[in-house]
């Protein structure tokens, strides 16, 4: 990535929508069977996110790896994953933080910027790994915005919340109850714009079922067909992707449209 020394560090990232944590990236030591074992955890997740330690290290000896029940626990604790049955939550869950109602039952959704759901999923890079919000349209599958990090800061959730906002405002905001979700912060902003909170019952599958619908579909159509040397190259290329996503990508249950389409065409603003 080149510099422009004219402009400050924080203002390119700004710029160019990458976390400053992210520029000041350096590689934690990972040896090369960790990271083969990570990804194919990672792959497995991707297809069974019911699988905990004890399913995740039965399945790796299967495959012909002689894993122990402590390595498997530890990387999947590294990769901030767990099984919630039976969805995964990367949000840690913090009990000192207000816990919000979930609204969406019996809720019909029939109107863009109605619900927007958020949720943050780990992304492999051929050495380590970096985390990803998304922000999406319920009733369109629109992602409206998009944000990497290596760490599972508030920073990087509450960038995407700005640039989404920037778009449109929803009546409801829908996520986990993960800390990043709870903060003050994020919870501030929220109500600044007077819209409803709404939070994933823990354990709850369907609670959050298009982002968890989106994160497979970004893996298997992007991230597992790539091998990023380093999140530059990572957010750069899943740049590229989502805006792929949004404007040409048909979607069978939006009728063969795209997201762009149904989400403008049906009341969202620019």
């Amino acid at each position: 990535m080149s510099l422009n020394a004219s402009i400050p560090i924080y203002r390119q990232c700004e710029l160019i929508g990458l976390n400053r944590s992210t520029f000041y990236y350096e590689q934690i030591p990972i040896s090369p069977y960790n990271q083969l074992l990570m990804n194919l955890i990672d792959e497995q997740y991707t297809k069974t996110p019911f699988y905990g330690v004890p399913r995740m290290t039965v399945w790796l000896k299967a495959q012909g790896h002689n894993v122990n029940h402590k390595r498997i626990e530890s990387l999947m604790k590294l990769m901030e994953i767990q099984a919630i049955y039976p969805k995964r939550n990367l949000s840690r869950i913090n009990s000192q933080n207000r816990i919000y109602p979930y609204l969406l039952k019996y809720l019909t959704i029939n109107k863009p910027n109605q619900v927007w759901a958020s949720d943050i999923t780990y992304i492999r890079m051929k050495k380590g790994f970096i985390y990803l919000i998304a922000i999406m349209d319920w009733f369109s599958r629109f992602v409206l915005s998009w944000s990497t990090s290596i760490t599972l800061d508030n920073d990087f959730c509450l960038r995407a919340l700005q640039k989404a906002l920037s778009i449109a405002r929803p009546e409801i905001f829908n996520t986990d109850q993960g800390t990043q979700f709870t903060s003050d912060e994020f919870i501030s902003l929220l109500n600044q714009n007077n819209i409803r909170i709404s939070m994933d019952g823990r354990g709850r599958a369907y609670d959050n079922i298009f982002i968890e619908r989106l994160w497979r579909t970004v893996k298997y159509e992007e991230v597992y067909l790539k091998d990023y040397s380093n999140p530059w190259e990572a957010q750069n290329s899943l740049d590229y992707y989502f805006n792929f996503y949004n404007t040409e990508r048909p979607h069978q249950a939006l009728g063969y449209k795209t997201p762009y389409e149904v989400y403008y065409q049906q009341g969202g603003k620019t």
